[in-house]
């Protein structure tokens, strides 16, 4: 028999589903709820936020820190968020039949704010063969480090990955429970910092691979190309505002994305292993679809590392990623 009360409660799990549901299926107009990790290169859309010009443009834009990658893509695709910012290669993992978005604007490339660090007796890749490296397993790190690996004539097999985040590996890498680790800033600095090891290799060496985007979901980009249109915008007037004031730009933005990069001078220093992509530089990356830039070959590389992993939901190229059409308005 049922009971009165596990009828409610019933109905309330079937009024929670419909209502998610519902929402999932919407695009609010004027709105942009864009999920992030705590990353430098994020920096500018809190910039255009916080000084007002996404709000000229008519539209709002929340911005939220959700440090597990996958979670945010859940809630993109369940409709609890209309976008992403991350790495081109990280979302590729997520995009399937059923779950449309593509890459609209592109925040920056890392220029040495990611890297691989060992203790001193490493001095080649190769070198690592039978040995533990820690790594944040499916994430960039491990896209990164495979096309190192590959450049070395190695193979993912060649190396035991530990999987754990990438502060945790780098914890693990200072504290010699590993021999090497793959990490990020403010990581690499740190162990520099404190004498426990050195980088062997970083960003700096493979211009072009580890590249932020935003990406929204289809549906987004198709009823609500106003919007699209003004966060790019927005986010360009950032950029310009940022190569004139440089140091009130970092306040602001280290403010906006806190965590780590909280104090301005840590939020500067991890602004020397990127490059904030400007308008140009968009047009440039993105291309079009008569012409695709570079982000095509990015995509290409993503879809051979990815497929070796066997990550990807689908195949994967330029037209299926990335909608060009606002970098250029």
């Amino acid at each position: 028999m049922i009971t009165h009360a596990r009828f409610m409660t019933w109905l309330r799990i079937a009024a929670l589903v419909f209502a998610a549901t519902l929402f999932a299926g919407t695009a609010q107009a004027g709105k942009l709820r864009i999920g992030h990790t705590t990353w430098v290169g994020y920096g500018p859309l809190y910039l255009a936020r916080d000084l007002g010009y996404f709000k000229e443009g008519g539209l709002d834009v929340d911005l939220r820190v959700i440090e597990d990658g996958s979670m945010i893509m859940t809630a993109v695709a369940g409709g609890n968020l209309d976008g992403d910012a991350s790495t081109l290669d990280e979302i590729m993992k997520y995009r399937s039949p059923e779950t449309c978005f593509k890459a609209v604007l592109v925040l920056d490339e890392s220029h040495g704010g990611d890297g691989v660090v060992t203790g001193s007796k490493i001095i080649a890749l190769k070198d690592l063969k039978g040995q533990t490296v820690a790594m944040n397993e499916g994430s960039t790190s491990q896209f990164w480090f495979s096309i190192l690996l590959t450049k070395e004539g190695m193979t993912p097999a060649d190396v035991k990955i530990a999987n754990m985040t990438a502060d945790d590996a780098a914890a693990a890498f200072i504290a010699k429970r590993v021999p090497a680790a793959v990490t990020w800033e403010p990581h690499l600095s740190l162990v520099k910092k404190k004498k426990q090891g050195k980088v062997l290799v970083d960003s700096a060496s493979t211009p072009g691979v580890i590249v932020d985007v935003v990406a929204l979901r289809c549906d987004v980009i198709e009823k609500h190309p106003q919007d699209v249109a003004a966060l790019v915008k927005g986010y360009y007037r950032a950029i310009a505002y940022m190569k004139k004031n440089q140091n009130k730009a970092y306040a602001i933005m280290a403010k906006g994305v806190g965590g780590f990069l909280q104090d301005p001078k840590d939020f500067a220093d991890a602004a020397k292993g990127v490059r904030f992509f400007d308008k140009p530089m968009n047009i440039a990356f993105l291309g079009t679809p008569a012409q695709p830039g570079d982000a095509a070959d990015l995509i290409k590389l993503g879809s051979q590392v990815w497929s070796q992993l066997g990550k990807l939901k689908m195949d994967l190229d330029y037209a299926t990623l990335i909608e060009p059409k606002f970098a250029s308005e």
